[in-house]
């Protein structure tokens, strides 16, 4: 028996299909994944993603050690409650984890991390911690929903009327911490992994049934990992452990945006390594694939090109598109519109090279 959120029983109750994942005990569907797949992209789907780790940072020394620990730079941050998507790095420019960090004040973040890594993670920051006057406070106790789909926002409203005013403002990439349930903070963020507009709400564990229950209440569809899957992959979005691990580097993981050198006198951690492979040349391409041959494209098939071979990292098939689709990491110099063969069980099947994401906000971009 794997670890549990306090929303297990809801998905029992519901019938879900529950799987391992990162050693929780997790719901995979409540029936079918491709119908969870289009509520979110028509409607407004939610997810228990509670085995996320959320993590507080406070102390004086704050901000300049986030500027050493991230290589995104924090300091773009002024604005209470706003957030930045990170890489956390190993000294070998190696990806430990992505991340969610939001500011609110120069003494004070909330970090948000994977669930398989947070441990890891938790310990890595630790270890990066000598000399500096911080305090870091990882929340187990908390519970996280995520709210998903173009009518998401409108229904978290309809079952939270009294936190439409302070979040109805909030632009994507923001949050807000608010007294809410019985008297404990929320935090309602305008964040998400599926493509779509919504929120992403974390909260004490003991308010998240209650949460569960009023969203179901104006017609939220709970949702599984598996849908949430494939709506990450048609947004682009890179999954750790299978796009980016630390064997790769962030710059050619489709995360060099995330890796920030505007600041010279800012010397964050596997910043050296990462200029080392910069002037080197010729990186890896980190591409879209779409297929034109019938198949279905998985992680770790073969990529043949021109100049030479390459490897998927993601891929499945697409509900949206009604096509298979992936991710891929090929040599320099592929590029959307040039055809490639992919190697799936024994035979050699075209695709074509797209730039991602494949769908956003319900539109089909290739």
């Amino acid at each position: 028996m794997g670890k549990r959120t306090p929303l297990y029983d809801r998905h029992v109750a519901a019938g879900a299909k529950i799987v391992d994942f990162a050693g929780w005990d997790m719901p995979i569907h409540y029936g079918s994944q491709v119908d969870e797949h289009h509520i979110v992209r028509t409607d407004a789907g939610m997810f228990d993603v509670s085995h996320m780790r959320a993590i507080d940072l406070r102390g004086c020394d704050a901000q300049p050690w986030l500027r050493r620990l991230l290589a995104n730079d924090v300091a773009k941050l002024t604005l209470p409650g706003k957030a930045l998507y990170s890489c956390l790095l190993s000294d070998a420019g190696t990806v430990i984890d992505d991340l969610i960090v939001y500011f609110f004040t120069p003494t004070y973040y909330r970090i948000v991390v994977n669930a398989g890594t947070a441990d890891k993670d938790i310990a890595w920051m630790r270890s990066q911690a000598t000399g500096f006057n911080i305090d870091l406070s990882p929340h187990p106790q908390l519970a996280m929903i995520a709210v998903q789909g173009p009518q998401a926002r409108e229904r978290f409203w309809t079952a939270f009327p009294q936190a439409r005013a302070e979040t109805e403002l909030l632009h994507v990439f923001q949050a807000v911490e608010r007294a809410f349930g019985k008297g404990e903070h929320w935090l309602i963020a305008r964040t998400g992994y599926t493509g779509e507009d919504g929120f992403e709400i974390t909260l004490p564990a003991e308010d998240a049934s209650a949460a569960w229950d009023a969203l179901l209440t104006t017609g939220v569809k709970p949702c599984g990992l598996g849908a949430r899957d494939t709506l990450r992959l048609e947004a682009g979005m890179n999954l750790y452990g299978q796009d980016m691990d630390e064997t790769q580097n962030p710059l050619e993981s489709g995360l060099s945006w995330t890796v920030d050198m505007k600041d010279a006198r800012r010397d964050f951690i596997g910043k050296s390594a990462l200029a080392v492979r910069q002037d080197a040349g010729a990186l890896r391409q980190f591409v879209g694939l779409v297929l034109l041959d019938r198949g279905v494209l998985r992680s770790h098939q073969k990529v043949i090109t021109p100049q030479g071979d390459g490897e998927t990292t993601s891929g499945s098939f697409s509900p949206t598109l009604n096509q298979s689709i992936a991710l891929a990491r090929v040599p320099a110099g592929v590029k959307p519109g040039d055809e490639v063969q992919v190697e799936i069980r024994d035979k050699l099947l075209r695709a074509k090279v797209v730039k991602p994401p494949f769908v956003r906000n319900g539109k089909p971009l290739i």
